[in-house]
């Protein structure tokens, strides 16, 4: 019963995020079993223009070290802001979504070129978090109980916190200001007078991802609730109908 629900929750998450999700729990599983080596698969500017190992320019986006704490921690946080941008701005848009994931990773593998970055899943993470804070601005969190902010705030509670602990600010950095340029390009500067979409879709991803009909079963993943990623709580903004019946 439980590997029948596990499968049917499988299938019900939404393409995009199926297979990045996927790509990341095999490649991780590789590695811990031994049978590739995250020397194999880490972004090495030389090894790709020079002996052509082309595969490291994918694969550095899928390892998150090893299996443990903070490889779950990394891959609930991916998995959920990836799943809720697919599911919400980008739903019935599997073609839209992907051209993201193209547009971000090329721009990633380019300044990855100047930074010293051998994995870059967690700045592709805090790209997909920066474009859904952007795209849902009502919506209110909570870190770990102790701060309540609007959800454009999340990057930056995110790098104050990566920063408070140690970390290198430098992989949120660079998720940051990816995730803002290709905001900007694609809701804010259409906006302007004489802007343009400067973003547009392949036809052939169209043609290849075109999303089905939205289904009478299909079951996304709510925007609102308890949100449980780095202790962050999701609240639902109040109903203005309501307040005028009181």
């Amino acid at each position: 019963m439980a590997a029948q629900t596990f499968q049917q929750e499988y299938m019900q998450m939404p393409p995009i995020t199926r297979a990045y999700t996927t790509a990341c729990v095999l490649t991780t599983l590789a590695v811990q079993l031994d049978i590739i080596s995250p020397f194999q698969i880490y972004f090495n500017p030389d090894l790709i223009f020079r002996q052509y190992q082309l595969w490291r320019i994918v694969t550095s986006f899928l390892y998150f070290g090893p299996i443990g704490f903070n490889f779950l921690f990394n891959m609930i946080f991916a998995y959920r802001y990836c799943r809720m941008l697919e599911e919400g701005a980008f739903r019935g848009k599997t073609a839209d979504f992907c051209f993201m994931f193209l547009f971000g990773g090329f721009f990633m593998v380019v300044m990855a070129l100047f930074v010293n970055l051998v994995f870059l899943g967690s700045a592709f993470t805090m790209m997909l978090v920066y474009v859904w804070s952007r795209r849902n601005p009502y919506i209110r969190l909570n870190f770990f109980g102790l701060m309540n902010f609007q959800a454009p705030f999340l990057p930056w509670v995110l790098l104050g916190f990566s920063l408070l602990i140690g970390n290198s600010v430098i992989i949120d950095m660079m998720g940051i200001a990816i995730g803002h340029i290709y905001f900007f390009l694609e809701d804010v500067f259409p906006q302007q007078q004489g802007g343009f979409k400067v973003l547009k879709t392949p036809t052939f991803l169209k043609t290849l991802l075109e999303a089905p009909p939205d289904q009478e079963d299909y079951n996304p993943l709510p925007e609102e609730g308890e949100g449980f990623n780095r202790g962050l709580g999701r609240q639902q903004p109040p109903n203005r109908e309501d307040h005028d019946n009181q």
